[in-house]
């Protein structure tokens, strides 16, 4: 699923057209906007209080004091969503760190801990043996997963388990 920031009959960015027409193909594309609406600045920040409205937590990455993420993370605070954040070193990241120190938000320390925490399945090890995740450890091109997993990259990709860069899959 992926959320847009314009119409449903633009693909924003261009460069990502082929991702966005597999994604509409296999799962699904939302907009809350009007067929034909271009990208705003402020288009983004209602797309993404959307986005935190459809999630069950919010996961921060990285964020700066004044970064459009910490609007989706006021959002989070108003819905009553529980805020995970990655941990950043001293003077990286300051929104993340000030996040941690005001305890709103909880740090990420263990990516294994956190995703039994989530998962649906009893049995982690499951996820661990997935024969995607262990072809995308071998680097491999984009053409190749696209080929031989047409079902499962976009999906990957979303939901952050993988990278495209370079043409190339990497595993988080």
């Amino acid at each position: 699923m992926t959320v847009l920031p314009c119409g449903i009959d633009l693909r924003y960015p261009a460069v990502n057209k082929n991702l966005l027409d597999d994604i509409q193909k296999h799962g699904l594309l939302l907009s809350q906007f009007e067929k034909g609406f271009r990208a705003t600045p402020w288009s983004f920040v209602l797309r993404n209080e959307l986005v935190v409205a459809l999630g069950d937590i919010l996961i921060v990455a990285e964020a700066e004091i004044n970064s459009g993420t910490m609007r989706s993370v006021e959002f989070a605070i108003k819905m009553g969503k529980k805020i995970f954040v990655l941990p950043q070193r001293l003077g990286e990241s300051g929104a993340t760190n000030k996040l941690l120190s005001e305890a709103k938000a909880e740090a990420i320390y263990d990516i294994d801990a956190f995703v039994a925490r989530f998962c649906k399945s009893e049995n982690l090890q499951e996820i661990k043996e997935d024969a995607f995740m262990e072809f995308c450890k071998n680097n491999p091109t984009y053409d190749e997963v696209l080929q031989r997993y047409p079902e499962r990259i976009f999906e990957a990709e979303l939901s952050g388990e993988i990278e495209i860069l370079n043409g190339r899959v990497l595993v988080l």
